[in-house]
């Protein structure tokens, strides 16, 4: 199997992650374009990203932790690397742990101790680039004499940067010119930067739509006559597990269209269900009636990106908008209210207090003049919404890899329990600088009562500040809940384990979604 070295990638990773200029990523990646070959994008560019294509694919540390002799010098190519993956992520049944280990074996035992490292990485997830696929377009750009510009659009169109850098690499910039918005065909949704309050973000946007930020799951809704399709933020096809998304759909006066927005399922009570319950049904895959008299969902639109044929991606909002109301009733809108700079943004801060009275997790506040930036977090999108915190306590700690190998990175985080002992609640490792990994490294190493492949556990007396957007249920952990998008804030030197949270507090906060 030809195509490029697995090494040749890894050691672009690690440089990658080595600079902070954007510059120089940008040309460590076109370098790498350059020598690409067509076939090997699909794979090249997730692995960048620290993704696999295969998604999980069941294999954690009692397999990834077994020692390898590495291979004397490199021989796998990634399209090698990814047909192993597939035949792994393949694996099921009885057995399947005892092949798992067999197949990581063979694959370590071909990697070289630097492939090894990165491929480390990308199992467990630590391989991050961060606004990677951002600054792969530029790249790409660079390799193949596109226009930038050109290049994101097309990516936004095509909902995918590989099928744009295998067409880009395999027929030059004029390939592009096939990447139009397709009923039928998603695209990559426009995502919203963080604001600290409604003032601030009223303050950089001026004239702007306040609307209600739900808790549900992202919907782009394609209409051609009776034929409707819906797709998620990640683009994965669910038309057939919700029958009542697409009946909505077909009620519109509209035939052909494509709208965003979000599914939500509500309670008896007209409260939202938590994100899990809609979660849960949005994935389910089984007895699709019976998931939707369980648990109803309901479509709820925000912006309209095609109308009777007609792309409306670089019009503003506000016109956006007015198509949007013309063709879906107010109902199924999301609630909003205008703000111009002369109102006071009081105005704003009661719908947020109203918005989030009604059991909804904040606002998105939106500049009206502000074309549809797809698959970009745009400037003129900023989402405002409460920050959780909690003190929990430091249980272990996972080895990383990249460039945090040789540090204590993945924070296994506890609450105490009603009995004293302390109750994992999940793992972090995100929001730490790298004076914090060093600085951690060397505290937790001090705490530790066994060493593992993995990493150590520790005497749990080291208190850290956790900023989370919410919990959900999970039975992975012993509450039954787990921590969602939990990034370390500081350590709490000044705090004794005693004083972390408890999990009876932490329920309490978060009633819907108590076990």
């Amino acid at each position: 199997m030809k195509g490029m070295l697995l090494a040749r990638l890894a050691r672009v990773s690690q440089e990658v992650a080595a600079t902070s200029a954007r510059s120089r990523k940008t040309a460590l990646l076109a370098e790498l374009f350059r020598e690409a070959e067509a076939s090997d994008v699909p794979v090249v560019i997730p692995y960048l990203a620290g993704r696999l294509p295969q998604g999980r694919i069941g294999v954690g540390w009692k397999v990834l932790g077994r020692r390898v002799e590495p291979a004397p010098g490199p021989t796998l190519t990634v399209r090698e690397v990814d047909a192993r993956l597939t035949r792994l992520a393949a694996v099921s049944g009885p057995g399947s742990q005892t092949e798992r280990t067999r197949l990581v074996a063979e694959l370590m035992g071909a990697a070289t101790e630097d492939e090894q490292r990165f491929l480390l990485g990308l199992l467990t997830g630590e391989v991050r680039q961060g606004a990677l696929d951002a600054v792969a377009v530029e790249g790409l750009a660079r390799a193949t004499g596109a226009d930038p510009a050109d290049v994101r659009r097309a990516v936004m169109l095509a909902g995918s940067l590989q099928a744009v850098a295998e067409a880009l690499l395999a027929g030059g910039p004029e390939a592009l010119g096939r990447f139009r918005l397709t009923v039928g065909r998603p695209v990559l949704p426009m995502l919203a930067h963080s604001a600290s309050s409604v003032a601030e973000a009223v303050g950089k946007l001026g004239s702007c739509a306040v609307e209600e930020k739900l808790d549900g799951i992202r919907v782009q809704v394609h209409r051609d006559g009776t034929d409707v399709r819906l797709y998620t933020r990640t683009l994965d096809d669910i038309t057939d597990r919700l029958p009542e998304v697409t009946a909505a759909a077909l009620e519109l006066p509209g035939e052909r269209f494509v709208l965003d927005g979000e599914v939500i399922s509500f309670g008896p009570d007209g409260r939202p269900r938590s994100f899990q319950e809609t979660a849960g049904r949005v994935g389910s895959r089984t007895d699709i009636a019976a998931a939707s008299r369980a648990v109803p969902v309901s479509p709820v639109f925000f912006d309209a990106l095609l109308v009777d044929g007609r792309d409306l991606l670089d019009l503003p909002l506000a016109e956006r908008h007015a198509e949007l109301a013309r063709l879906v009733p107010e109902p199924m809108r999301v609630r909003r209210t205008l703000m111009t700079e002369e109102d006071d943004v009081k105005t704003a801060e009661d719908f947020l207090a109203g918005t989030l009275a009604r059991g909804h997790e904040g606002v998105v506040v939106k500049g009206l003049d502000a074309a549809y930036s797809a698959g970009r977090r745009g400037a003129s999108w900023l989402k405002v919404k409460p920050v959780h915190t909690l003190d929990l306590v430091v249980l272990a700690a996972e080895w990383g890899h990249g460039r945090r190998t040789g540090k204590l990175s993945n924070l296994h985080l506890g609450a105490r329990a009603a009995d004293g002992s302390f109750t994992m609640l999940g793992k972090t490792f995100k929001g730490m600088t790298d004076a914090m990994l060093t600085w951690q490294t060397g505290h937790l190493t001090g705490l530790a009562v066994a060493e593992h492949p993995w990493g150590v556990t520790v005497r749990p007396e080291l208190v850290v500040e956790i900023a989370y957007d919410g919990l959900q249920r999970s039975t992975r952990y012993p509450a039954g809940v787990t921590l969602r998008f939990a990034r370390v804030v500081r350590y709490r030197e000044d705090k004794r384990p005693e004083d972390a949270d408890t999990v009876e507090t932490l329920l309490a906060a978060h009633p819907q979604v108590a076990p």
